[in-house]
């Protein structure tokens, strides 16, 4: 179900899909008919020594009245009407003769015949030679002997047998009873008789047999090349096909992925963890891919192998349809035993791999810590029992599969020793023909590979569907926040910068109770708003309201009068200079991370964001100035350093509103009071909002809330605070004197 609603991923691919599906036909086809071929060299080329037909296509006078003496009335007139005489002298009895250089008298030739007339005669000659041999066994002394070549040999001499036609015109009632046995003889048998006879009537007139043989086989072989090549061209643009629709779907899945995943919120990532999102984008899809690429060859091309090969095997002897029978179902067996055991494998397999993911993210980006508290043991103990999980789910899932392989030579082997044993006892009957079991042994080879191929689409189609489920869960899940329908605009698209608290309250969703509550405040243009509190009273939860990184539960906030739910995510962001609590930066160098706040900024906005955020200093140090590479999450920075490039970054914004998340706690002083001084003159028309531990950050702020679990508990300047929030007062005699206060 989660795989069908994926399927529409295949959609631009449709033409290159029934591209691929027409040339898995051709591929089936042209596999279907190689058995065939070497069933044709086997029994014609060999067995018949390269005639096809029971009739030839020249006979002597002789020779067409001794076939005529075992033809019944309505063969003898089809031959009769299809043999035309052609007397010695002629320009036709010159031309036969290069081809036959022993003509002698009249000869008969059979013209070109249309396919009715073929089969009619072929069947008819085949009888009469196959009755020829039954009288003649009968009978004593060298005819008899003659006649018995004929199962013997591809070519007897038949010049033995004519002085014989008086006798057998008066054996008329001895030559009926074999004519009737003939005709109640397998075709194959009465066909293969038929064609050594015309193979020496053919000799008798000088033709050259072995040139012939060697002329069919190497006519038949060459068809066999010829369609062995086709197979293996549309197997090779199958592969590439197949190959590129995988590569190009699963890129289209990951992109929107990974799009769904960048405007998922806070409360999103609370359901998905980082880790699991990671394996959905990456092995879940591969799976996805695999099931693609491998699919649209197996999926095609087994069943049509499957199906024709079983029309192709009856054809050759349906007989022995019972023993392809007892292998199907032997395997169909195998298939459901295999599924029903690996299916609940794979589903655990899979959460597995996220909790592998998980350890191991969790052990590279906690390194330093571990190693603080000495805890490597420990990790390395938490990594192995995952590591574990994981490794014996999939050496079950390996020895599922790796028994499967035996299995199936098991069978396959087996079969072949019955077709064996059973065609022998078919051969032995003359029921059938060596080239045609040979062929059925092909057939049912290739049978049972297609069924080979079946059950690993039923081992693969589980797996991939797991996948696919997970990947879907990520694609169907609603952001908690969206773009309104129809979304109000700021005026020119840029703010003056006003904030507006209106007895804004919120909860996490499933919590109990409210984490803020009737939150009230104006933050104005060229003002300094600061948010200080104990750990915990949800001053980062607040300013993350202003982004719409969570939404409010009750009250509202507002933009120049708007409410922010009211405004797209992208305008109200765009009118926001952000710097969280942890200062992150990507890899490139220091003006690739600075030009994200503002793509189209020029060097000289670059070097004056760096001056204010105080990193000018420390960037000019660097011997590639601002193209310093910068490597994964500012690894190569300190993070004093890099919440200063936050803080640059941010500022090449030029917005009218900042919001600082204790950003400047990895400062010194000295550092801090600088950059708050540029700041603020650079800020001068702008509202900024500062969340700060330290009382020295943001004593001169225009406007300070104090929050206490969540509650306003205060209001108004550092002086005014200090006289009457006794919060504000205990904070801040923790941290500076009186004198320092005053």
């Amino acid at each position: 179900m989660q795989m069908t609603k994926l399927a529409r991923y295949l959609k631009p691919y449709i033409l290159p899909i029934l591209l691929c599906v027409a040339l898995l036909f051709v591929q089936a086809n042209a596999d279907l008919n190689l058995p065939n071929y070497m069933s044709d060299i086997v029994n014609v080329g060999i067995q018949q020594g390269g005639v096809e037909h029971s009739y030839p296509e020249a006979i002597s006078a002789d020779g067409l009245a001794l076939m005529e003496t075992f033809l019944t009335g309505e063969d003898r007139a089809l031959a009769e009407r299809v043999y035309a005489p052609v007397e010695e002298g002629t320009p036709e009895w010159e031309s036969l003769k290069k081809d036959y250089p022993a003509l002698s008298g009249t000869v008969y030739t059979a013209g070109p015949l249309n396919a009715q007339d073929s089969a009619a005669l072929n069947a008819a000659f085949g009888r009469a030679g196959y009755a020829m041999v039954l009288l003649m066994q009968d009978l004593a002394g060298a005819a008899g002997e003659t006649a018995q070549q004929a199962g013997d040999s591809a070519s007897f001499d038949l010049t033995q047998l004519y002085p014989m036609l008086p006798m057998l015109a008066a054996q008329q009632q001895a030559v009926d009873r074999a004519v009737a046995a003939a005709a109640a003889a397998p075709e194959q048998t009465t066909s293969s008789t038929g064609a050594l006879f015309a193979r020496s009537f053919l000799a008798e007139l000088g033709a050259d047999t072995a040139a012939l043989q060697s002329r069919y086989v190497m006519k038949t072989g060459g068809r066999m090349l010829l369609v062995s090549l086709i197979g293996a061209a549309s197997s090779i643009l199958v592969g590439l096909l197949a190959a590129r629709i995988g590569a190009g779907a699963a890129r289209t899945l990951r992109g929107d992925v990974f799009s769904k995943v960048s405007r998922f919120t806070n409360q999103e990532f609370d359901r998905f963890s980082t880790a699991s999102l990671i394996t959905r984008t990456t092995n879940d899809i591969t799976q996805m891919q695999m099931l693609i690429t491998m699919g649209l060859r197996m999926v095609c091309y087994a069943p049509i192998m499957g199906v024709g090969g079983v029309f192709m095997a009856l054809s050759k002897s349906p007989n022995m349809s019972w023993v392809l029978a007892v292998g199907v179902i032997f395997i169909l067996l195998f298939i459901a035993v295999i599924y029903n055991i690996g299916m609940p494998k794979f589903k655990i397999m899979q959460k597995l791999v996220d909790k592998l993911n998980l350890v191991t993210r969790e052990n590279l980006s906690g390194m330093m810590v571990i190693r603080a508290f000495g805890t490597q043991k420990f990790e390395e103990k938490r990594f192995d029992d995952a590591n574990r999980d994981l490794n014996r789910t999939n050496l079950f899932v390996n020895r599922l599969m790796a028994f499967m392989m035996p299995a199936m030579n098991l069978t396959m082997n087996l079969l072949m020793v019955l077709i064996l044993w059973v065609g022998g006892h078919q051969i032995a009957a003359s029921n059938m023909q060596v080239g045609d079991m040979m062929a059925f042994m092909q057939y049912a080879m290739q049978i049972m590979f297609s069924f080979l191929m079946i059950s690993m689409m039923f081992i693969m189609i589980p797996r991939a569907s797991v996948s696919a489920e997970r990947i879907n869960e990520v694609l169907t899940t609603e952001a908690s926040i969206e773009d309104p329908a129809q979304a109000k605009h700021l005026a020119g698209g840029r703010a003056r910068g006003e904030i507006r608290f209106n007895d804004v309250s919120f909860r996490y969703a499933g919590a109990d109770a409210d984490v803020l509550q009737h939150i009230d405040f104006t933050a104005r243009p060229g003002e300094t708003t600061a948010f200080i509190g104990s750990t915990g009273s949800g001053k980062s939860t607040l300013i993350n309201l202003i982004p719409r990184f969570y939404d409010v539960t009750g009250g509202s906030i507002t933009l120049d009068g708007v409410d922010i739910r009211e405004l797209s995510q992208k305008e109200l962001r765009d009118n926001i200079g952000y710097v969280p609590q942890k200062g992150l930066l990507f890899s490139g160098t220091i003006a690739s991370n600075l030009r994200y706040g503002d793509e189209n900024a020029s060097d000289a906005d670059l070097d004056q964001a760096a001056e204010i955020a105080q990193a000018k200093e420390f960037i000019d140090q660097k011997p590639d100035h601002f193209d310093e590479p910068i490597s994964q999450g500012g690894a190569n920075v300190s993070g004093g350093q890099k919440q200063r490039l936050s803080i640059a970054r941010a500022l090449v914004k030029k917005a009218p509103v900042y919001i600082f998340d204790d950003s400047f706690s990895a400062l010194d002083f000295k550092t801090d009071a600088a950059l708050r001084h540029a700041l603020r003159e650079k800020t001068a028309d702008s509202a900024v909002l500062i969340v700060a531990q330290r009382i020295s950050t943001i004593m001169n702020a225009e406007q300070i809330i104090v929050l206490d679990e969540g509650r306003m508990v205060g209001k108004g300047t550092h002086k005014q605070l200090l006289e009457t929030c006794e919060t504000y007062r205990e904070i801040a005699l923790s941290q500076l004197s009186k004198e320092e206060l005053a």
